[in-house]
């Protein structure tokens, strides 16, 4: 117990000397053991690196995982397995889960209705965008963000440790500086007294007293230096953590450009499908099953009707010309067109930007196309290109 006490005061009055000359040294009342310029490249060169590294690895994390709020469970679930020494379970990226949701809705919807079947397709393109994300986010995981987390949590600790050390060390050497300084100053100062009886007594005391403070200040220095040798190893070795993060960046960068590569592709191919999947879709998406009156002059009784019957709509080019569609007794509109706008077929009119035209609808039309007209030409156009007038 004596000794516990003893050891807890001496480390005190370390603590305490360390402290008097820190302050000493910020108030410039004390001098202060510089590193040589090659060192304090080196503490400089680690610093920038691990603020660098830790930005980078926290913002890929962010890449990988835009929303963590969101998954604030999911996050300790994996800190927990990965505490545990177990391995993390593997979980649906969003791109998995949105296909399933497509692919359940088209089972209920029936897979072989226009709209069902098209589910499948996005469904299915979604699972495999989806499990292109999740080989990406492990990769990265393993390849890149590993390598980051283990020098931060390894490499830089080590080195903040031996540094930490060194700085103490620096500390003891200049207080022992200033005790040897002050030592030699009293002793010069005795040294100029005549020579009496007690004036002997206490020289011999100071020099005693130099002599122990350069005794300390050796063993001081000694530690220092090994110290200091110590942490420049440490530090020299970054150029080797350079080189491994240079690695790890080659290898992030391969598996986000064949990430992004198998995207690309799978978008292609879904696009591939639904084109084929158009000439049996969207013909038939302006069909009107309901009888429904279409103004054609003074006399309700006089209105011209579509069929009952499934068929063609009027804007179907192969049923009724786009131009045979009459314009109704009321109901037309004037419209700006707000930006130029190139035909994609024959029944579509192209449009130029601040020209007047005239537009209407008509039953059974896609709701984001308007007929319009201009002069004798007649024909589909898009709604968002247009500012309708009074």
């Amino acid at each position: 117990m004596d000794f516990n006490v003893k050891k807890l005061a001496s480390d005190a009055g370390l603590f305490f000397t360390r402290a008097v000359q820190f302050t000493e040294e910020k108030l410039g009342q004390a001098e202060k053991t510089e590193l040589d310029a090659h060192f304090e490249n080196l503490l400089a060169r680690a610093d920038s690196t691990k603020n660098w590294t830790e930005k980078i690895f926290r913002q890929t994390e962010v890449l990988l995982q835009p929303n963590p709020i969101d998954n604030t469970g999911a996050r300790i679930e994996e800190f927990l397995y990965e505490k545990l020494d177990r391995k993390i379970p593997s979980r649906a990226t969003n791109g998995e889960l949105l296909g399933q949701y497509m692919l359940e809705a088209a089972n209920e919807f029936g897979p072989g209705t226009p709209y069902g079947s098209t589910l499948v397709k996005v469904g299915e393109s979604q699972r495999r965008l989806g499990g292109a994300e999740r080989e990406f986010m492990q990769s990265t995981a393993i390849n890149f963000l590993t390598p980051l987390r283990n020098f931060l949590e390894g490499d830089w600790r080590t080195i903040s440790k031996e540094r930490r050390l060194l700085e103490n060390l620096r500390l003891d050497l200049d207080v022992c500086k200033a005790r040897l300084k002050k030592a030699k100053t009293a002793e010069a100062k005795a040294a100029a007294i005549p020579d009496f009886q007690e004036t002997r007594s206490r020289n011999y005391v100071l020099s005693a007293s130099a002599s122990a403070a350069d005794h300390e200040l050796r063993v001081a220095q000694t530690e220092f230096d090994r110290q200091a040798e110590l942490t420049r190893l440490l530090l020299e070795g970054i150029s080797s953590t350079h080189v491994n993060h240079l690695r790890c960046l080659h290898e992030f960068v391969e598996a986000q450009a064949t990430y992004y590569a198998q995207c690309h592709q799978y978008m292609q191919d879904l696009q591939k499908q639904l084109g084929s999947a158009n000439g049996e879709v969207f013909p038939t998406a302006f069909v009107n099953t309901n009888p429904t009156p279409v103004p054609g002059g003074s006399s309700p009784s006089s209105a011209a009707t579509l069929p009952v019957q499934p068929s063609p709509s009027p804007l179907d080019t192969g049923a009724l010309s786009i131009e045979e569609v009459q314009p109704p007794a009321t109901g037309t509109r004037k419209a700006k067109v707000l930006y130029d706008y190139d035909a994609a077929d024959t029944s579509e009119l192209s449009l130029l930007a601040d020209e007047l035209i005239t537009v209407y609808t008509v039953p059974g039309m896609d709701p984001d196309w308007l007929v319009g007209e201009r002069g004798n030409q007649k024909g589909k156009v898009p709604v968002t290109y247009l500012e309708l007038l009074s």
